[in-house]
């Protein structure tokens, strides 16, 4: 985030109840709601994007490039091995400002782009789409303009279930006509390039659409920058893309892992989505009194969802995880040591060294470099009767065994 010149903010835990309500489409039932403090309803925050819109209004910030990693909260059913939590980490990258069309945008999936290859957690693809490309199939498919966002968010389960069971939910729950949602089902299952982009400039009744038109030459002028930095490889233009928040505008983009399930399948599987976000130019307008609009376009990586696999990637690996930075351990071999110990630890300290010593007046010497090697510790420095008497310390290199006194 810094590579890209991005300042740190940070924003409460805690916002009025307003400012959140009615922001997240159906999942607004998941936010975490407080009781009437002293007048005020409050509750805790779902995400880290619309408290930084609140305050973009709030103090009339008219460009800002921001990153913020912070906890979110949602009242959701956990699930901690696929790293589902209901209290969590979020880490956003945001472009707020007018600035020419998709320049922006294309910096927002260079940054997923780059920490999704750095992280090296394997094969990953970017789908990108347009919430104006969605809403114009949605139009031409005779969807009502009152059933656009419950449409998307029906839409928006294409990568967790079959077509079929969307196709069902939209005409049973949603309320459209099975014609419509045949007709949603030819658009919603393509994806592909550049090349599908020209080909859907060309299709007779989404040319047409206003709303489809304008978001089409947008994707089409953001797959040129993307070629430009050379990514392109990883993109997928996927009209399934619909992300359930209410308050997308433009384009948006969802990363996800693929894993392969054995040499034999070539057929890549998700694993889930690692990173998201999209462009959201109406959301500081609703914060601003006099409905002044700053545009905005961000991404939030899914860090706890990528901890989650590196963690199963380290134990199946079987490598070992330190969870100190100790440089050194303090130890005596035998009894009625422990005030040498404290001494020689305390300059240590003093010296901005990294060190332990164990909690016992007269440990043996074995449980001592037993605990250097299950935490990892590199050195051992050991005062026996013998050094002090010369003046040393005998220094121990934990997994050589190797030893210097000095």
């Amino acid at each position: 985030f810094k590579r890209h010149g991005a300042a740190a903010i940070d924003t409460p835990v805690l916002e009025l109840r307003e400012t959140l309500m009615g922001k997240y489409g159906e999942d607004t039932k998941l936010i975490y709601e407080l009781q009437d403090q002293g007048g005020e309803l409050l509750a805790l925050r779902y995400d880290l994007t619309v408290p930084f819109a609140r305050y973009l209004a709030m103090n009339k910030v008219n460009n800002m490039k921001r990153y913020h990693v912070a906890k979110v909260y949602r009242r959701d059913n956990p699930a901690t091995t696929r790293g589902r939590y209901r209290e969590f980490y979020q880490c956003d990258f945001d472009i707020a400002g007018q600035f020419d069309p998709m320049i922006p945008d294309a910096e927002c999936l260079k940054i997923v782009h780059e920490i999704l290859s750095d992280l090296q957690l394997g094969d990953f693809v970017i789908k990108v789409n347009d919430r104006r490309i969605l809403n114009g199939v949605f139009a031409i498919c005779g969807v009502p303009e009152s059933k656009f966002i419950t449409a998307c968010s029906t839409v928006d389960k294409l990568d967790k279930v079959p077509w079929e069971e969307v196709r069902s939910e939209m005409v049973g729950e949603k309320g459209l006509s099975p014609e419509a949602a045949d007709r949603i089902g030819e658009y919603v299952q393509l994806h592909g390039g550049l090349d599908l982009i020209e080909q859907l400039l060309q299709d007779p009744k989404l040319s047409q659409n206003k709303l489809a038109k304008e978001g089409l030459g947008d994707m089409k002028l953001l797959f040129e920058y993307l070629t430009l930095f050379g990514i392109t490889g990883k993109i997928s233009f996927d009209l399934s893309l619909a992300r359930g928040l209410d308050y997308y505008t433009g384009v948006i983009f969802e990363a996800v892992l693929l894993q392969q399930e054995n040499e034999h399948v070539e057929e890549l599987v998700g694993v889930g989505s690692v990173a998201g976000g999209g462009r959201y130019d109406g959301l500081v307008g609703m914060f601003d009194p006099k409905g002044r609009k700053v545009p905005c376009v961000g991404v939030s990586i899914g860090i706890e969802r990528i901890f989650s696999i590196l963690e199963q990637r380290l134990k199946a690996s079987g490598e070992k995880l330190r969870t100190t930075e100790t440089q050194v351990l303090v130890a005596t071999p035998q009894k009625h040591l422990l005030a040498a110990r404290m001494k020689l630890i305390s300059e240590l300290w003093d010296a901005g060294i990294k060190a332990e010593m164990l909690y016992k007046k007269d440990p043996k010497l074995l449980k001592q470099l037993q605990y250097c090697e299950d935490t990892g510790i590199p050195l051992a420095a050991i005062v026996g009767e013998q050094e002090l008497a010369d003046g040393v310390v005998k220094l121990r290199d934990v997994s050589t065994r190797e030893e210097v006194r000095m």
